[in-house]
């Protein structure tokens, strides 16, 4: 094996760590995105990959421009894009923002694989991996191609999205990958006139899933306009106020989860399912 291949796919990395959601629209990119930038903040080399085939959205969020492409190396493996500080990869760096993917299941499965295991993703200490919604092809393929160590569930506390949560954690159980803990976005709206806090989507949603299913809530995000115009204009709210309380919230969400990854190397799952 050459030194390039050998510096290729998923050798070097720690820890491999799923953000999903079991729909669309609750944040789970924006949360991914953050939390790739917590651990490297708090002091892992973390790397990204948007694994959402069909609609990429990390190289925006990471503030790259569609022109972006990563560098290839012995006409075979690709170079991590670098932006604030973390290596990602996305098929946002391989096509155009207006090309859609229409593919079915097995290419965008291939596609996944190939970004998996022809990117020179060197040593990490951890690689989050921005989830599709739902639960298919993609997931499937992952959890077979890749040694997950674990995964993070984002929802609302809204019903409609607690349900998706609730198959989403139903999913990584089927494939034995253990569920670290649920992070519950948009939780609390909080009024920038008046700071009157009123819990928009509903609330303790997320502490009931957890409890059905003995996994901690990791964190709780408001529902903050900063956070969405922060990530949409390039610079997530990890880079842009990395000392900030919101900022404070994702280091907190990292370091429960890197805690929880450290206990499953020394003792056995976070959650057995009977």
């Amino acid at each position: 094996m050459t030194e390039t291949a050998a510096a290729a796919g998923l050798a070097g990395i720690k820890y491999i760590v799923a953000v999903a959601s079991g729909k669309g629209g609750v944040g789970k990119s924006t949360t991914a995105v953050n939390l790739a930038l917590a651990f490297a903040a708090n002091g892992q080399a973390a790397g990204l990959l948007d694994a959402d085939i069909y609609g990429p959205s990390q190289a925006k969020m990471l503030g790259l421009g569609e022109d972006v492409r990563p560098r290839i190396v012995d006409q075979k493996y690709m170079k991590p894009v670098r932006a604030h500080g973390i290596g990602s990869m996305s098929m946002g760096y391989l096509a155009t923002d207006n090309t859609p993917m229409v593919w079915r299941g097995p290419m965008a499965g291939g596609a996944l694989i190939q970004m998996l295991e022809q990117t020179l993703w060197g040593d990490l200490d951890i690689l989050v991996v921005d989830m599709p919604p739902g639960t298919g092809d993609i997931q499937l393929t992952l959890a077979q191609k890749a040694a997950v160590s674990g995964s993070v569930i984002v929802t609302t506390p809204q019903d409609i999205a607690l349900l998706d949560a609730r198959k989403g954690i139903e999913m990584f159980r089927k494939v034995n990958i253990p569920v670290l803990g649920i992070v519950e976005n948009m939780a609390m709206h909080i009024c920038s006139n008046c700071g009157h806090a009123e819990p928009i989507f509903g609330e303790g949603g997320g502490a009931k899933v957890a409890s059905e299913y003995q996994v901690p809530v990791l964190g709780s995000l408001p529902l903050d306009r900063r956070i969405r115009e922060e990530t949409d204009s390039g610079t997530p709210t990890m880079a842009r106020d990395p000392q900030g309380p919101l900022a404070a919230e994702y280091r907190g969400i990292a370091r429960k989860v890197w805690a929880a990854l450290e206990k499953l190397d020394g003792s056995g799952p976070v959650i057995v399912f009977e």
